[in-house]
């Protein structure tokens, strides 16, 4: 008999069956695993040894990562952690502070907090292909929007920003590139940005929201928080390269852009995070995936993946229908395949546009069988169109 997990699930008629319940939610999970590609989430880590360890109790990181009191915690892995990531993208010692988010949107709340409180006078700036947490935030935070627009193959438009900041010359600037954005993984260039903020002599704080592929692009040193940067800070998920199985992230803020904290009595922590209380499991997980493969296996991780996506590409054009992506990217960008396929695959979907993300965990055979059910689900091959990235291109 079928499961009616809402029935199940009421706890307003008790008894509950917890036990089908929970193997419902599972066997679903399971079932849809080999076709969940079209949104980013590593799978190839084995996180059950942490899981194993520590998932059965509270740990708690309340308060800032340095403090020593509360209940049980993981902070000195959680400071590990900020100092690897630190480390990777050559962040100066003397002037790093960070700390284990929920993910890439607390990342992005806690920096452009910290910069908004440094310049409450400050106009933000993002551009039409950031994510969707940019503008929610700088809603919460009150603050005036600087809409920029984006090429068609996602980068920022910096022609546009340039017209932007002319404009608004007279206030601070708080500018949110995008290293990895939602749709096409492209990535903002922040030292052409920069060069403009410095034309116009506008002061104020750069961030970069980089949630799928800050670690991968700082592997391949393509990106930098050095003092030559520019760069005020970043956000960065754990969930998605390094397949936690809880969403968590990292964002770390320039200290000498921070202000000052209060300490609170009761739990003795200073107060220096978005949410107070912390998951120290999350933590941990994010030690154990690093700790476990260091540079050199998550190096590898991602360039395997990049291969397997390249891969997909091929594979999807030869079935008649368009892809690309960049050349950094584990996002391939297809337009809209038919209902059964985009449905049965999970894939994400933006007007007419949609995507798959060739993460880690991935495989040939995945690929294979999504372009044998592109081929099946059309009957005319529709015509090669030159993708984004082609443009100018003779």
């Amino acid at each position: 008999m079928t499961l009616n997990l809402a029935v199940a699930a009421d706890l307003s008629h008790p008894p509950v069956d917890v036990t089908a319940v929970l193997d419902h939610l599972a066997q679903h999970a399971d079932t849809t695993a080999a076709t969940s590609i079209g949104y980013p989430g590593a799978t190839d880590l084995d996180h059950t040894a942490v899981m194993a360890r520590l998932g059965n109790r509270l740990w708690n990181n309340i308060g800032d990562p340095h403090d020593t009191g509360g209940v049980a915690h993981t902070r000195i892995l959680e400071q590990a952690v900020i100092a690897w990531i630190a480390d990777l993208l050559g962040m100066p010692t003397h002037d790093r502070w960070g700390y284990v988010t929920t993910g890439g949107t607390e990342g992005n709340l806690s920096a452009l907090h910290t910069a908004y409180r440094r310049w409450p006078t400050a106009r933000i700036y993002y551009s039409t292909a950031a994510h969707y947490s940019i503008p929610k935030i700088i809603d919460m935070l009150g603050a005036y929007k600087a809409v920029v627009d984006a090429g068609p193959d996602g980068e920022m438009d910096y022609e546009h920003l340039a017209a932007q900041l002319r404009r608004r010359r007279r206030w601070p600037a708080i500018v949110v590139a995008t290293a990895g954005t939602t749709m096409t993984e492209a990535v903002d260039d922040t030292t052409r940005i920069r060069t403009i903020l410095t034309e116009y002599d506008m002061a104020g704080h750069l961030h970069v929201d980089a949630a799928l592929v800050g670690i991968p692009l700082a592997l391949d040193g393509r990106l930098r928080l050095d003092d030559t940067s520019g760069i005020g800070s970043i956000a960065i998920s754990g969930h998605k390269f390094l397949g936690t199985p809880t969403p968590c992230g990292v964002v770390l803020i320039r200290d000498s852009a921070r202000k000052p904290s209060i300490r609170i009595a009761y739990t003795g922590t200073a107060d220096t995070t978005v949410t107070g209380s912390r998951c120290g499991l999350a933590a941990a997980l994010l030690w154990h995936a690093i700790a476990t493969h260091g540079r050199e296996g998550h190096r590898w991780r991602a360039a395997e993946a990049r291969r397997l996506a390249g891969y997909a590409v091929d594979q999807i054009r030869a079935t008649g229908w368009p892809a690309w992506r960049h050349q950094h990217a584990f996002t391939v960008v297809l337009p809209t395949p038919p209902e059964p396929v985009r449905t049965k695959w999970l894939l994400a979907t933006h007007d007419r546009t949609s995507h798959i993300v060739c993460m880690p965990g991935i495989t040939k055979g995945q690929i294979d069988a999504l372009a044998a059910d592109i081929t099946a689900a059309t009957r005319t091959p529709i015509p090669h169109p030159r993708s984004p990235i082609d443009e100018g291109t003779p």
